[in-house]
């Protein structure tokens, strides 16, 4: 499996796992309070923090994992971190674009909860859900083309 292609699948699960904890924390909170009254501000900015993070220390343990199989394998770790050929990028670009679209319908969908001067609560969640579902259908994308071919 690529290194591009496995960090495909840490991009995936995090920008899973995250909004998960993020959408829990706030249907708890809109159970007990109205949605112009809630503080989202905080744990959107933890959710945004702990991606990053997580992506970070998911970049490292992939680097290790591929370092330790490439000198199990007798090859030198960076021919394997760093191989990316014409097909990984060919796919990178095409995951990227696909999830720039969708990206860019979910930002109607916020402008349009914008001009109806809908609470920040549900403009902020919908821009955060924006960017999610981009990241998850651009990584799905990626992953298509690379078992099915593209």
């Amino acid at each position: 499996m690529p290194f591009e292609e496995k960090m495909t699948w840490v991009s995936l699960v995090v920008a899973i796992a995250v909004p998960i904890w993020y959408v829990a924390t706030m249907l708890g909170k809109l159970q007990t309070t109205a949605a112009a009254d809630i503080n989202f501000q905080t744990p959107l900015i933890i959710a945004i923090v702990a991606s990053v993070v997580l992506m970070v220390v998911g970049a490292i343990v992939m680097s290790v994992a591929t370092s330790v199989t490439a000198v199990a394998r007798g090859r030198k770790p960076e021919d394997d971190i760093d191989r990316k050929d014409e097909r990984d990028k060919t796919i990178g670009r095409h995951g990227d674009l696909v999830g720039y679209y969708v990206a860019s319908a979910g930002m109607v969908g916020v402008l349009i909860l914008t001009m109806l001067e809908v609470d920040y609560f549900w403009i902020a969640g919908a821009l955060y859900l924006s960017f999610v579902v981009a990241m998850v259908v651009g990584s799905i994308a990626k992953l298509v083309a690379y078992h099915r071919g593209f």
